[in-house]
């Protein structure tokens, strides 16, 4: 080391020398050439690798960190970078020193970042550190990116575009067994995130110091006198949201439990509180009623692809409890999203697409979920997301038989629903022959559309879960024959109950067409079956049509029909 001996002992010199100095010590932040030789000596033990030198600095800079996360509370100086520079040099000799790294995260995460994380440097050199260091994250401190997701949230949330690519590769180790569920959560909500921090800054100023940490921490005390006047008067806990008055007519205020719920730096769980809060729609409507900001139309762009990552470590990586208990939650939150046209469309596109992938991955899912599925199936005419869900319940039923072979009572019922469903479009009418004089011609059209198309999906539906279950077939030709003589205006919706209803009277060709697209677990597939999912290899899903179209002379093929029908 002897060329660097000069510079080994000028920087070991200047952080001894900060520790006298009466500018330094209480605030080591706001000598700039603190943080260069706090680099400089980790570059210098990098790449000597020696363990002398690293035992000779690790004091001082333990002392610097310790003089700077007490000053952190009065600091007018911003100690990310500083703090950043001193958890490297822990997380890469931690165990030459034997120093636990895990209390000096947390202390950056609660009382630095908490602070500073509108600060773009600081923010930006977080994310990074977080990405240099993953694998010792997800190796020696495996719950702790977890436990912070709501503050690393607030990164992308203020910064937006800037900082996108470097947070979605964050992203992956902010997932474990207790932040999964929450995290789709913060993920839909983004943008109200955004929406929150902007009406922070407005009420209280800059967001970079201590904003935020002085609203949670001064709301404590009103807190504790509410549980107390609860306890002993009776009354409830209010939301502050609705006497309260602001220059933007949000009737919100940034100190009510609402905020405080929005704005939180740690996972707490899963809370759902908010959305049933009266201050949720005002927030909404004063967001939706006011121009975007920048921000706002950032969030609404990186959100859906955020929930590309998120939903695919929940396909390939996430076990099968987690990923059943995370579909009640999209049920539930489908017609709960931030209400930009844009944006409630690339969500609902990618649940459903997750749903029914989830749902092809594990059949089994459906008679597990069978009460949530039944109940979403029964608010089919809610409003139009509820009926988009609805519908693809319905797809999911009929193609996964319900759950499969050996879940007959969960298909029962959940025929029951779907049977219960077409009977009510029946008894009143729903499509077309009882008019709504409130709605314009435009509404009425795009009504009988969309209840169209769902019904011709039940109709689907209970065909092909009476074929996967053949105990269902006479209840099955009994509510398709209702239909097929009823007096639908949509054609399209009695054509198609009366086409299954002659498929049944064909069994073969009912099962090949309408049964299961691959065979249950544990049963092996029927002779005579058409195998769908080689169709788009073997280019055939055109034959058992062919047949069916009763077209005259030999088919334009070139294969046998061995290739594609099991022998016995």
């Amino acid at each position: 080391m002897t060329e660097q001996d000069g510079n080994w002992d000028f920087h070991l010199r200047t952080l001894s020398n900060s520790a006298r100095d009466s500018n330094t010590a209480n605030d080591p932040a706001s000598d700039p050439a603190l943080l260069q030789s706090v680099k400089k000596l980790h570059e210098i033990c990098v790449a000597e690798n020696s363990e002398d030198l690293v035992a000779r600095v690790y004091p001082q800079i333990n002392k610097i960190f310790q003089r700077a996360a007490a000053s952190l509370s009065h600091s007018r100086t911003s100690n990310g970078l500083l703090l950043l520079a001193i958890l490297q040099f822990y997380l890469d000799f931690g165990e030459v020193v034997l120093h636990d790294a895990d209390p000096s995260l947390r202390i950056f995460f609660r009382s630095c970042l908490s602070r500073e994380f509108a600060d773009p440097v600081v923010a930006g050199a977080t994310l990074e550190f977080l990405i240099v260091n993953r694998k010792k994250f997800t190796s020696s401190f495996l719950n702790l990116l977890p436990q912070f997701f709501p503050l690393l949230l607030k990164l992308v949330a203020w910064h937006g575009e800037r900082l996108g690519k470097l947070f979605l590769k964050v992203l992956p180790g902010l997932i474990s067994s207790g932040s999964f569920l929450p995290l789709f959560i913060s993920l839909v909500d983004l943008p109200i995130l955004v929406v929150a921090l902007e009406k922070v800054e407005k009420s209280s100023g800059p967001l970079i110091g201590t904003g935020i940490a002085s609203i949670q921490q001064n709301t404590a005390p009103k807190m504790l006198l509410a549980l107390m006047d609860e306890a002993y008067t009776g009354s409830t806990i209010e939301d502050g949201a609705g006497d309260s008055e602001s220059e933007d007519n949000s009737a919100i205020d940034v100190d009510s439990p609402l905020f405080l719920e929005l704005l939180k730096d740690e996972n707490d769980g899963l809370a759902e509180r908010h959305w049933t809060s009266p201050g949720m729609a005002a927030l909404l409507q004063a967001a939706v009623n006011s121009p975007y900001s920048d921000r706002l139309k950032q969030a609404l762009i990186l959100a859906p692809p955020l929930l590309d990552v998120y939903f695919s470590i929940a396909l390939h990586e996430v076990n099968e409890s987690l990923m059943c208990a995370l579909i009640p939650l999209l049920m539930s939150r489908y017609s709960t999203i931030f209400p930009d046209k844009n944006f409630s469309h690339e969500v609902h596109k990618r649940i459903l697409e997750f749903m029914l992938s989830a749902f092809q991955h594990s059949p089994n899912f459906i008679a597990l979920l069978k009460k949530p599925i039944i109940d979403r199936v029964g608010e089919a005419y809610d409003s139009p997301e509820k009926t988009e869900l609805a519908l693809q319940l319905c797809w999911a039923i009929g193609e996964h038989g319900g759950g499969g072979g050996s879940h007959k009572d969960e298909a029962r019922e959940l025929f029951e629903s779907l049977e219960l469903l077409l009977y009510e479009n029946l008894s009143t009418s729903r499509l077309g022959l009882r008019q709504d004089v409130s709605r314009s011609s435009n509404e009425e059209a795009y009504s009988k559309s969309s209840q169209s198309r769902l019904l011709c999906f039940v109709v689907t539906a209970i065909a092909k879960l009476a074929t996967h279950h053949r105990e269902l077939l006479p209840r099955a030709r009994v509510s398709l024959g209702k239909v097929a003589r009823s007096q639908i205006s949509d054609a399209r919706v009695w054509t198609r109950a009366r086409d299954f209803l002659g498929l049944m009277n064909d069994p073969a060709i009912c099962s090949s067409i309408l049964g299961p697209s691959r065979p249950s677990q544990g049963t092996m597939r029927k002779a005579g079956s058409i195998n769908w999912n080689e169709g788009s290899r073997k280019m055939i899903a055109h034959v058992p049509f062919y047949l069916l179209g009763e077209l005259e002379g030999a088919p334009f093929h070139d294969f046998s029909f061995s290739d594609i029908i099991p022998r016995r």
